[in-house]
C-alpha cells in the first residue's frame, strides 16, 4: 500500500534545452536534499567497506572516483573528505552533460568533464570506483542496462549506485520538506517524480544482475534511499 507503482514521466530538468540558471538553481536544491534527506549518508555508508579495505592496503597514488551526473559535486566532495579522515588519498572526477554544469562541478571535484554516460570517454578499469547517485532512475530498459554496463566497464574496484526508494511516505516527506528548505517549484515537481520513478530493493538488485551479470549488495538507508554495490568481474580481490 505504501509502495506506489513505478512511474515513468518526464522531469522538467531532463530537457536538454532547460535554462542553465534554472538547472543550477535546482541542483542547489538537490544538494540540500542530499544533506538533509540521506543522499550523502547512503553513499558514505556504501563506501565504508572500501575504506576499510584500502586502509589495510595503502598505495602511493591517490584512489580515483568517477561520479556520473555529479550535479554540484557535493557528494563526491563528501566522499573525498571522509576518505582523507581515514588517511586515504582520493581524487574525484565528475561527469556532466553540459559545459556549464561541468564547470560548476569542478569547483567541488578535482576535475570535471563533459561526456555521455552511455559511452564514457574512459578506458576499461581506469578508475577505482564509479559512482552513480540519483541518476539511474532517469533511465528505463536498454538505456538503464547500458549505463550500468558502462559503470562496470570503467570501474577497477567497485561500482556504487545510490538511488531513491519508492514510497508514498517519501513523496509526502519531500513535498513538505521542500517548502521548509525553500525549493524552487521545478525542484519540487522533479523531486516528487524522481521518488515515483525510484526502486524497491528487489527491483534494483534485479536490474543490476540483468544488466551486468554481477550480484550486488543492496542496502536500504535512512531518507528512503537505496544503494547497490558490486565488484566488476575484472576487479582485484581484497587481500
Amino acid at each position: 500500500m505504501l509502495t506506489p507503482s513505478k512511474r515513468r514521466g518526464e522531469e522538467l530538468l531532463d530537457d536538454p534545452a532547460v535554462d542553465g540558471g534554472l538547472a543550477l538553481r535546482s541542483l542547489r536544491d538537490v544538494a540540500l536534499a542530499n544533506l538533509f534527506f540521506g543522499g550523502r549518508l547512503v553513499v558514505l555508508r556504501a563506501f565504508g567497506p572500501l575504506f576499510e579495505e584500502w586502509s589495510r592496503a595503502p598505495q602511493s597514488t591517490p584512489r580515483t572516483l568517477l561520479d556520473l551526473g555529479t550535479g554540484l559535486g557535493d557528494i563526491p566532495a563528501a566522499v573525498v573528505r571522509a576518505a582523507h579522515r581515514r588517511g586515504i588519498a582520493m581524487r574525484a572526477l565528475g561527469l556532466e552533460r553540459t559545459p556549464l554544469l561541468a564547470r560548476t562541478a569542478g569547483a567541488q571535484c578535482h576535475a570535471a568533464l563533459v561526456g555521455d554516460a552511455m559511452q564514457l570517454p574512459l578506458a576499461d578499469a581506469s578508475v577505482d570506483v564509479v559512482m552513480c547517485s540519483q541518476v539511474l532512475h532517469h533511465f528505463d530498459g536498454a538505456p538503464a542496462d547500458q549505463l550500468l554496463r558502462e559503470c562496470t566497464r570503467v570501474a577497477r574496484h567497485a561500482v556504487i549506485v545510490a538511488d531513491l526508494r519508492r514510497s508514498w511516505l517519501a513523496v509526502g516527506g519531500l513535498w513538505s520538506g521542500s517548502f521548509l528548505l525553500g525549493f524552487h517549484p521545478v525542484s519540487r515537481h522533479d523531486g516528487m517524480l524522481s521518488v515515483l520513478r525510484g526502486y524497491t530493493a528487489s527491483e534494483l538488485g534485479t536490474l543490476v544482475r540483468r544488466a551486468t551479470g554481477c550480484t550486488p549488495l543492496v542496502r536500504a538507508s535512512l531518507g528512503f534511499r537505496l544503494s547497490a554495490t558490486w565488484r566488476p568481474p575484472h576487479s582485484p580481490r581484497p587481500a
